[in-house]
């Protein structure tokens, strides 16, 4: 077992002596070529390698809501890119991004001091802020990409600075503090407007500053006070507001009867109207029926007139004396008779007593004809 261990040993050291004149014995031009292949080999993953780190180094990606700003060399480009995938030159060319969408810069713990010399301080100022595109490049130039440090965190600070030291403590905690916003807002869009364009101010907000504790406490108490007026002025306001009410009230109450009134006046006028109306139709009416009645009767008067007038001819005016005088059953005979009638009338009274005998005799004849008959 030794011996086999012996002469593995044995032969593997002859291996290497046999390579190792192997390798004195090559040809010098062989090795030569192996090496430069190995440097040609070694170059080539070297730049392929510098290739995929130069173009991961220039390919970057510009967010949404941003656009991208350019620097070449310490340089600002005048252009700019969207949201999106971008390719820069690397190594030499850097970016930043830069946000235009609507933003808001929180100022905080400003100190100032009133025209009194009392010491206040404004935890939060929240300026609502907005940058143009087409403004971005020259403003980034003008003021680099922290803009915002220069308009509006340095900028709230000066103003309300400026703003403190021209009123008191009561009228910036209290009486003027509704219109701390809007004031800043303005002094701000003002400013921005001549050095800064393309900046615009939306909104500022304004927290309640932060005063000296026995300073709060008088305020405090100023406030409680101020709260119970208040609450007094509100029903008195609510009492007068009922009683105005109540007084309303009965004047639409009383209105509302002198209309009804006035209504209830207008419907008998309408209807003593109606009525009046139609009794000048009834009149009308009964005046016309009389006067066809009239015009009817003075007609009817009128024809009977013409047909007298065409029927009394002598002859039947003769007629009918005479047959009055017959249908008279008194008759007077004497000497004096011609000195009561008129002797035409009695010369109608013989005629007339001759005709009657004569008529009687005529009967009398015709009866005895009959009986021998």
């Amino acid at each position: 077992m030794h011996h086999g261990r012996l002469s593995t040993t044995r032969l593997a050291h002859h291996r290497g002596h046999l390579v190792l004149f192997k390798l004195c014995t090559r040809d010098p031009r062989a090795s030569l070529n192996m090496f430069s292949k190995k440097i040609l080999f070694a170059a080539v993953f070297a730049g392929f390698s510098f290739l995929i780190v130069t173009i991961r180094f220039g390919l970057h990606v510009v967010n949404e809501g941003h656009i991208g700003v350019y620097y070449r060399g310490g340089a600002l480009l005048d252009t700019y890119t969207e949201p999106g995938l971008h390719w820069k030159m690397p190594y030499i060319t850097t970016y930043e991004e830069v946000q235009v969408t609507i933003q808001t810069d929180s100022v905080r713990n400003i100190p100032c001091g009133t025209s009194e010399g009392t010491m206040i301080y404004f935890d939060k100022v929240e300026v609502v802020n907005q940058l143009s595109k087409k403004s971005a490049v020259n403003l980034i130039r003008n003021y680099t990409v922290n803009y915002d440090q220069t308009w509006i965190f340095d900028k709230v600070h000066h103003e309300i600075n400026q703003f403190c030291s021209k009123h008191t403590l009561q009228e910036v905690y209290i009486e003027l503090f509704d219109t701390l916003d809007e004031a800043i807002a303005d002094a701000l869009q003002a400013s921005v407007d001549k050095w800064a364009p393309g900046l615009q101010i939306i909104a500022v907000r304004v927290t309640k500053p932060k005063i000296p504790s026995e300073v709060k406490k008088t305020y405090e108490h100023m406030a409680q006070q101020s709260a119970e007026l208040r609450k007094a002025q509100m029903e008195k306001k609510v009492i007068l507001q009922r009683a105005t009410t109540e007084k309303e009230k009965q004047k639409i109450k009383q209105e509302q009867e002198r209309e009804l009134e006035e209504i209830k006046l207008l419907m008998n006028i309408k209807k003593k109207e109606t009525e009046a109306k139609i009794a000048k139709i009834n009149d009308e009416i009964a005046f016309n029926k009389r006067k066809r009645a009239t015009d009817s009767k003075a007609y009817e008067e009128v024809k009977q007139a013409e047909a007298n007038k065409m029927k009394l001819t002598p002859e039947f005016l003769e007629f009918t004396r005479l047959t009055a005088l017959k249908e008279n059953t008194k008759f007077y005979f004497g000497e004096k008779l011609p000195n009561f009638l008129p002797s035409d009338i009695m010369g109608s009274v013989t005629a007339i007593s001759s005709h009657h005998q004569h008529a009687e005799v005529l009967e009398g004849t015709e009866e005895t004809c009959t009986k021998d008959a």
